[in-house]
């Protein structure tokens, strides 16, 4: 079985079906590791593309052919593979058309993957995505900006909004400890899928959580930070700009820990 396949609405993408999407920056989607041929945290993945979806186009995909799609994919590939849905419009971008677009869903498998090791450190640069609650494609800031700051030293870059606040990193939310609670920035941010399940699961832990502003000032007080994303629940942070930060492992374990604790389920 092939650990690379693209499907298009549930069968094998042509060259003619990709063509077009090739030169397409309108589009949404949702990224995840499958372990055994089944997903963590599937209600979110759904969720975000039907609420990406409302926002982009007007409508939605039904969750059973998205299912459906998910499952002729990984049932195509290894029991252990990255995987990415797209939805997109054929209609394509720099047209009018709205809640009569037709949708579709691309769906991209490869090989599984668990992130880098860490500690890493992260540039400071400001930085605001455009509608900042969607996971839409084409953010070229983003690539741009992950090479800027590794031109100069850091791993990373994490962005600061118009008020100083650390919001998000570069395909990464940000998560900080501060040796009672898990804080979350309070900003404009992607919810990820990963940071949704570890919310909910550390809820089941008893463990307190706060979400609050969090600016570069605030850094020294805090005992810990980490990036997660589709790929992990956490790679700890040992420096955000010029300030260095506890690598906490215990913080990160916990993480970990509560990701863990997700049910794994089949599509």
């Amino acid at each position: 079985m092939s650990s690379f396949v693209v499907h298009r609405d549930g069968r094998t993408a042509s060259a003619g079906d990709l063509a077009p999407l090739a030169f397409a920056g309108y589009a949404h989607f949702t990224a995840m590791q499958a372990r055994g041929g089944r997903v963590r945290g599937l209600d979110l993945h759904l969720e975000r593309l039907r609420s990406a979806s409302m926002t982009l186009f007007g409508r939605a995909l039904p969750d059973d052919q998205v299912r459906a799609c998910l499952r002729a994919a990984l049932q195509a590939g290894p029991a252990d593979l990255s995987l990415t849905a797209t939805v997109y419009s054929p209609a394509g971008e720099f047209t009018a058309s709205g809640a009569d677009a037709r949708l579709e869903l691309l769906v991209r498998t490869g090989p599984a993957a668990s992130g880098p090791r860490g500690p890493l450190a992260l540039a400071a640069v400001e930085h605001e995505r455009f509608l900042p609650t969607v996971k839409h494609v084409g953010e070229a800031a983003k690539t741009y900006l992950l090479r800027q700051a590794v031109e100069q030293g850091f791993d990373d870059a994490a962005f600061l909004d118009r008020r100083g606040r650390l919001s998000e990193a570069t395909i990464w939310n940000l998560a900080f400890w501060d040796g009672t609670a898990v804080v979350w920035p309070e900003a404009g941010i992607l919810t990820g899928v990963t940071m949704g399940i570890v919310r909910r699961r550390l809820d089941h832990l008893g463990v307190p959580q706060r979400v609050r502003e969090v600016t570069p000032a605030d850094l020294p007080a805090l005992a810990g930070a980490v990036v997660m994303n589709s790929w992990t629940p956490g790679v700890a942070v040992r420096r955000i700009g010029s300030v260095p930060l506890s690598e906490a492992p215990s913080f990160v374990e916990l993480l970990h820990r509560a990701y863990e604790a997700e049910p794994l389920v089949s599509p």
